[in-house]
C-alpha cells in the first residue's frame, strides 16, 4: 500500500512503519525537507504536503485530504479535510476535522478538538480544548496574539439538537489587517454559541459566557448562579432572533473572507503559498459557508414545532414578535437562499477595492510575497480603507438577508 515514490522523495526515518494510501498523489508531496515519522498514515487524493512540513514528531499522525503548507508541524493525532498555512503547528492528541483553517503561525498545544474552526494568524490554543464552529481573529505577532486557555470549550450543540451556533471572535474586515487587540478566553471556561466577541475582550478564567460582548477592551467575568430547577420545554426557541442574526453575521463575514482570499491572498501565491495550497484554502472556506447554511436550515426546519408550542403558550396571539420571526424564517427560506446566492458574487465598492489592491501590489513590490510582512506594513489609513471595503461586503449581504427576513432587522 505504501507509495515507493513518496518514500524516496521525503525523509522517513522508518519507512516500513509509514502507511500511504494508493490514492495519495506523489506529485502533491514535496521532496524538499518533508519529514514523516514512524507510525504515520496518509490517505486521500486531495492530500497536499508542502516543503519543510513535519508529521508525527511526538506521536503518529493520520492525515486524510488535508492541505499542509510550508514548514507546518503536525506533531500527533488525526487530521481530515483541514488546511494549514505556513508555519502553523498542532500538538499531539489532535482531532481536527473538516472546514478547519489554520492561517500563518496559528497553533495549538496537545489534545485539542476542532471542526469548522478558522484561526487567523498567530491565534494560539492551549491544551485540552474543544473549539468547533468558531472564527477567531486578533493579535499582531507571536508575542501579541489571541489565545484560548487550556480546558476551554465552545458549546456548539443545543438541547434542541441543532448546531446553528457559530461564534465570531473579532471580525473579518478588521481582523485580516493583523492590527487589532488580541482576545483572551481564560482557561477552565466556556463560550455558549452563537456568540460575538469584540477585539480586546478578556473573559476571566472559569467563566461560562452566554452572551455577546460587543464593546471592545472589556474584562468579562461570570459569577456562578445559585442553582435550581425551572420548567423547560424541549423544542421551544424563545430567542430565535439573536440566534439567526448571529448566524447571518457569521455567514456574511465568511463571504467577506472569501473575497479577501480570492482578491488579496491570490496575489501572494508563490513559495509561501503554493497554488494547490491556495486552491485548497478557498475550497475549504466555501465548504464552510455551505456548512453554516446547512446548519441554519436545520434550525429553520425546527420552527413548526416551536411555533406550535409558542402558539399554545401565548393563547393564539399571532402577532407576537417571536412567532412572526419563527414563521418568517420557516416560510421564506427559499427566498433567503436566493438572496444568499445573489450576494455571494458581490466584491464590494469598486473604488475601495481597487485602491486597496493597489496598496497590496505596492507592498508585494517592496516585501515580496511574504503575506505577514506585507499586510503588517500597511499604514493605518490604508488598513482602515481596506476594512471599510470588506465591511461593505458584510453590510451588503446583511441588507439582502433582511429583505427576506425583515422581522430580524
Amino acid at each position: 500500500m505504501t507509495d515507493r515514490r513518496i518514500l524516496k522523495q521525503v525523509q522517513i526515518p522508518n519507512p516500513e512503519s509509514v502507511q500511504i494510501g494508493d490514492e495519495v498523489d506523489s506529485k502533491r508531496v514535496a521532496a524538499n525537507g518533508v519529514v514523516i515519522h514512524a507510525g504515520c498514515k496518509l490517505f486521500g487524493a486531495k492530500t497536499l504536503i508542502c516543503q519543510g512540513a513535519q508529521l508525527g514528531f511526538e506521536a503518529p499522525v493520520t492525515l486524510k485530504n488535508c492541505h499542509v503548507g510550508p514548514g507546518v508541524k503536525l506533531k500527533g493525532g488525526y487530521f481530515e479535510n483541514a488546511v494549514f498555512l505556513e508555519g502553523a503547528e498542532a500538538g499531539s492528541g489532535a482531532h481536527v476535522r473538516g472546514g478547519t483553517i489554520f492561517e500563518e503561525q496559528a497553533s495549538m498545544a496537545h489534545t485539542v478538538g476542532l471542526k469548522q474552526t478558522i484561526l487567523f494568524p498567530y491565534v494560539t490554543l492551549g491544551s485540552l480544548i474543544n473549539f468547533c464552529d468558531c472564527l477567531m481573529a486578533g493579535g499582531t505577532s507571536r508575542s501579541d496574539h489571541s489565545e484560548v486557555g487550556s480546558s476551554y470549550i465552545h458549546f456548539n450543540y443545543t438541547p434542541n439538537q441543532d448546531k446553528a451556533t457559530p461564534s465570531l471572535l473579532g471580525d473579518v474586515p478588521r481582523g485580516v489587517m493583523l492590527n487589532q487587540r488580541p482576545i483572551f478566553l481564560g482557561g477552565q471556561g466556556g463560550l455558549v454559541g452563537p456568540s460575538r466577541i469584540a477585539f480586546g475582550t478578556v473573559i476571566a478564567a472559569g467563566s461560562i459566557f452566554r452572551k455577546d460582548q460587543l464593546q471592545p477592551d472589556r474584562l468579562v467575568f461570570e459569577k456562578a448562579g445559585s442553582g435550581g430547577a425551572m420548567p423547560y420545554t424541549l423544542g421551544l426557541y424563545r430567542n430565535v432572533k439573536r440566534i439567526v442574526v448571529n448566524n447571518l453575521l457569521y455567514i456574511s463575514n465568511l463571504m467577506a473572507l472569501d473575497k479577501w482570499y480570492t482578491l488579496v491572498r491570490r496575489e501572494f501565491v508563490g513559495e509561501h503559498l503554493p497554488q494547490l495550497l491556495y486552491e485548497g484554502l478557498v475550497a475549504t472556506l466555501r465548504d464552510g459557508i455551505a456548512e453554516r447554511v446547512r446548519q441554519l436550515q436545520k434550525l429553520r426546519d425546527k420552527m413548526p414545532a416551536s411555533i406550535e408550542i409558542y402558539t399554545g403558550m401565548l393563547k393564539n396571539d399571532p402577532s407576537h414578535p417571536t412567532l412572526v420571526q419563527q414563521r418568517e424564517l420557516f416560510e421564506r427560506w427559499a427566498d433567503f437562499k436566493e438572496q444568499l446566492e445573489a450576494a455571494m458574487p458581490f466584491t464590494g465598492s469598486p473604488e475601495l477595492k481597487d485602491a486597496f489592491l493597489k496598496v497590496i501590489s505596492a507592498k508585494i513590490d517592496s516585501h515580496g510575497k511574504n503575506y505577514l510582512a506585507a499586510i503588517q506594513s500597511i499604514s493605518q489609513r490604508d488598513a482602515d480603507r481596506g476594512s471599510a471595503w470588506l465591511a461593505g461586503i458584510v453590510d451588503f449581504a446583511m441588507a439582502r438577508f433582511f429583505e427576506t427576513l425583515p422581522s430580524f432587522r
